[in-house]
């Protein structure tokens, strides 16, 4: 089978067929230096079906529970009546590194090789022994370079960090530099090195290229992606002093919310059910925004939301070359509520500040098309956001579900409880995140809004495709409210105070209102981490 659909473990790149194997041999491990300063395991991949072949050795840092995967890869150019050969034999190595020099605890010495390509290929790993002999020609596969693509560096495996010694060494993960909805560059998961001050190190190892992107055969179909999200549906909770709680959007249009149009600010109207009557597509020119009922305890009890009416809305991606599938979970929420902060012991309220309407904030599942299996989930927090491996998520009540954390006003999710401070040191943005008999199961209320691989089996509502404001702009001076509050402090507390202004970000001030889903960069690209 050259390319069997979702999760058939394997898929046609156009020519090149890829495996994805996590069973590995270890072959050198070092146990000082690099994250936690407990070394890393450089490891090559073990149980590779007939006809496949390495492409370069894997390695991760000591300090993370083992959850490796690395692509394997077979020349099937001949099926294809292709005249070219999608995989050859290195002409050569050569030694970028050795371990023999260090004094560090080490089984053995490693030995990191770069494989010279053939005219017209190149390397996509580097190959890890434990002695000094060079590897044989038939170890690893180079590739046609027409299926390959740029690739940078991720996160740091090992090695000495950021000094002024001129001879550092250091390695990573490797990532495709371009990534999105379109880009076909495919992550092989080998590793990346950067030797001495040379950045340029990393770029003698490329990454994949899916040539057969355009067809999405190795995503799910719309009943595989149902299946999935009920497997890994996350559970979200909310602290038990929120107040300002989710809802679906059609509970807020349906409670008064209402769309404002700029020089007739004076005669706002209702929204329609799904939106349909919110201008569709173009820029966000400021033109149109929506607004909160004018009546105040319609008001009040929209900002609370609701959160037996909440949705969970799904946008279906595919990422890294179609190798993966992301499942964004969209959240809104009527409201964001007031923003605390913190100055050494002492938490002070902001006031106004960190206030707005309709906020949205989302989770992503990073699943691979190879097997089905969860591997990575995003919790977005304010501008960005954070990735967290599957070994290291909490999951619901033994199940597959992984659980999240939204913090208490300002909804950033994270993956435990605690308090995160947005700022430096002890002074900044309180973002205090609990468990509590507040939660949404999101695989019990969900709808797909959007899905790049099945265009015509789904119907994007309007409110996807209103890309203007959901809240309006704060009337409030910022400067004015920042005196208030200063105002208030002693004069101990007034440096500290300075300080925290100067580091926070501009949402926090939220001047403008907020966009939703389709606006935010990660709607079309990566996650932001």
């Amino acid at each position: 089978m050259i390319g069997g659909g979702f999760a058939s473990d394997y898929i046609d790149l156009g020519g090149l067929q890829v495996h994805q194997i996590s069973t590995f041999n270890e072959v050198w491990a070092i146990y000082r230096g690099g994250p936690a300063d407990l070394g890393a395991t450089f490891y090559e991949p073990s149980q590779i079906p007939d006809g496949f072949f390495m492409l370069g050795s894997y390695g991760q840092p000591n300090n993370e529970l083992f959850f490796g995967w690395i692509l394997v890869a077979k020349d099937i150019s001949n099926e294809q009546s292709s005249t070219t050969e999608t995989l050859k034999k290195p002409t050569d190595y050569s030694l970028v590194w050795s371990s023999e020099s260090l004094k560090t605890t080490q089984d053995g010495h490693g030995y990191i090789w770069l494989p010279l390509a053939p005219d017209g290929y190149k390397a996509v790993g580097y190959v890890v022994t434990a002695t000094p002999e060079k590897p044989s020609l038939d170890k690893v596969r180079c590739v046609l370079s027409e299926l390959t693509d740029e690739c940078e560096s991720e996160n740091w495996i090992w090695g000495q960090g950021k000094t002024s010694t001129a001879s550092i060494f250091n390695v990573y993960t490797s990532r495709p530099s371009v990534r999105g909805i379109n880009a076909q560059g495919v992550g092989v998961n080998t590793f990346l090195v950067k030797n001495g001050s040379d950045d340029n190190s990393s770029s003698s190892i490329a990454c994949l290229k899916n040539n057969n992107f355009s067809n999405f055969s190795s995503m799910p179909n719309l009943k595989q992606i149902e299946a999935l999200f009920r497997a890994y549906s996350p559970r979200i909770y909310f602290h038990p002093k929120e107040n300002c709680l989710p809802s679906s959007v059609n509970w807020f249009f349906n409670n008064g919310a209402l769309l404002y149009t700029k020089g007739e600010e004076s005669n706002p109207v209702a929204i329609e059910n799904n939106g349909a009557n919110l201008p569709q597509g173009e820029s966000n020119d400021g033109a149109y925004w929506l607004d909160l009922p004018i009546d105040e305890n319609d008001k009040e009890k929209v900002k609370k939301g609701d959160l037996q009416s909440a949705e969970a809305y799904l946008h279906i991606k595919p990422m890294l070359g179609a190798t993966f599938t992301d499942i964004a979970i969209w959240i809104f929420y009527p409201f964001n509520g007031p923003g605390r902060a913190k100055l050494g012991l002492i938490d002070i309220p902001l006031g106004p500040i960190g206030e707005h309407i309709g906020d949205w904030e989302h989770l992503t599942l990073r699943i691979s098309n190879f097997n089905g299996i969860l591997y990575k989930v995003y919790f977005s927090q304010h501008s960005g956001g954070t990735w967290v491996d599957a070994p290291l998520l909490e999951f619901h009540d033994g199940t597959n579900k992984p659980v999240a954390y939204s913090a208490l006003s300002g909804h950033p999710n994270y993956p435990k409880p605690g308090l995160v401070l947005q700022g430096a040191g002890d002074v900044g943005i309180r973002n205090d995140a609990a468990k509590s008999d507040k939660f949404l199961d999101t695989g019990a209320k969900y709808s797909i809004v959007s899905a790049e691989n099945l265009p015509l089996e789904i119907v994007e509502p309007p409110w996807l495709n209103y890309l203007r404001e959901w809240g309006p702009k704060i009337t409030y001076e910022s400067a004015v409210e920042v005196k208030k509050v200063e105002g208030l402090l002693s004069a101990n507390l007034k440096s500290a105070f300075d300080r925290l202004v100067k580091i926070l970000p501009n949402e926090v001030y939220g001047e403008e209102g907020p966009t939703g889903p389709k606006v935010k960069n990660s709607w079309s690209g990566d996650e932001k981490s």
